[in-house]
């Protein structure tokens, strides 16, 4: 008779916590899992799957439905917004020899969420509590054992590990003392959401960035209900004015008009104001706890490479954990673990969101044209085109952690 394998605890219930709940639960190990909303949240902020997360989502059987949910975009278009003119358009076709998904899907992370929930239901070694808030962490040699405030008071739950996915703000993170090391940009970034057609209109792809020396621009639409969809315009904001300031109805007619000249004004249905930050947890391990998305790691939207980081945490994470408790590999694959994913927190994605900000908004004449003249460069040399789109779309990341050991 063979024993009942040991429990992961899993604190956070967003896409990346699922995700890892799911990989885990559908190789047979126990999950409890622990979020302290009442529901999976609807929140519109990520929506950007690039290539190298694909392949770890279509192993898992979600592509498909998060193309049926989304848009398939295989196009990203730079502007220049002060001239008007189109710098550079990458097709992600020229990826068609190192994926099987040479595209972005744009699908709202709600969406994701809710995709993943629906396949933990038929897992039965698979428990989701929304409603519970961890509060505390304590370990052992042995196990992890955490404090949990449910509807019906604190209770303890003991598993071998516990995954802390419970956000920028991570209880667990704090608990466990791990020091959250970077900076908060001065500006915070402003996002309205539109009906208006930008593509029909204007001839903007769904996934377009403007660069501009006084206020850059990221575009991008989503499916939001169906058909037509909404766009969603991503703007720096002054740290000095207040949000009523930059969140009034004359304001952000304003900053739109501006932006994107029209007579009479823009529908908007949802406006959102963001502190962001550029931070990276100290170790994304200590003892039997792990952290994992933005738990362990956040970074300015700008590329659409936090939640993807995230997933590929949970599935790097998963991969070890089952690797361990299952078939007894050595508990020194969370040192790898830790290794693989603060590198490339550190060295790839806070880099790169930090690069593609400091382009679109460069100031110096100088150095904006050889920037603009960079990307046309590289977007008009096919072998450079699929070099970009390798580091863009997350897949050379993935091949730089595979590629790491030990020693």
């Amino acid at each position: 008779m063979t024993s009942k394998p040991p429990t992961i605890l899993i604190a956070g219930g967003g896409p990346v916590g699922l995700f890892a709940a799911l990989l885990l639960g559908r190789r047979g190990l126990p999950v409890h899992l622990f979020d302290e909303n009442d529901q999976p949240q609807a929140d519109p902020r990520a929506a950007t799957t690039h290539p190298g997360t694909l392949e770890l989502l279509g192993a898992a059987g979600l592509v498909e439905d998060m193309a049926r949910v989304g848009l398939v975009t295989p196009i990203v278009q730079f502007w220049d917004r002060p001239s008007g003119r189109r710098i550079a358009e990458f097709d992600h076709s020229v990826l068609k020899d190192d994926t099987a998904y040479p595209f972005v899907i744009q699908c709202e992370q709600f969406k994701t969420a809710q995709l993943i929930l629906d396949r933990l239901k038929a897992l039965p070694n698979v428990a989701v509590h929304f409603g519970h808030a961890v509060t505390t962490v304590e370990q052992s040699a042995d196990d992890v054992s955490i404090d949990v405030q449910g509807p019906g008071g604190i209770e303890r739950h003991t598993g071998a590990y516990l995954i802390g996915a419970d956000g920028g703000r991570s209880v667990v993170r704090k608990q466990c003392g791990i020091a959250f090391e970077g900076f908060t940009w001065p500006e915070r970034f402003i996002v309205l959401t539109t009906p208006f057609d930008f593509e029909a209109s204007r001839g903007y792809c769904p996934r377009s960035y403007f660069a501009d020396p006084d206020e850059w621009c990221n575009c991008f639409k989503v499916s939001a209900d169906g058909p037509p969809g909404l766009w969603r315009t991503v703007f720096p904001a002054k740290a000095e004015l207040s949000e009523d300031e930059l969140m009034s109805d004359e304001a952000v007619q304003t900053r739109l008009k501006k932006f994107f000249p029209q007579i009479g004004d823009y529908d908007i249905v949802h406006r959102n104001l963001y502190v962001t930050h550029q931070r990276v947890a100290q170790n994304f391990r200590k003892g039997r706890v792990l952290l994992a998305g933005d738990a362990a790691h956040v970074n300015n939207p700008i590329g659409g490479m936090g939640l993807n980081g995230g997933f590929q945490d949970a599935a790097n994470l998963a991969e070890k954990l089952a690797d361990i408790l299952l078939a007894g590999a050595n508990e020194n694959r969370l040192d790898l673990y830790d290794l693989q994913r603060r590198t490339i927190a550190t060295e790839f994605v806070q880099a790169q969101t930090i690069a593609n900000k400091k382009q679109l908004e460069e100031r110096d004449p100088a150095a904006r044209q050889h920037n603009l003249d960079e990307l046309a460069a590289t977007a008009a040399d096919p072998a450079r085109a699929r070099q970009f789109l390798l580091r863009s779309g997350m897949i050379a990341s993935q091949r730089r952690a595979a590629a790491m050991t030990l020693g």
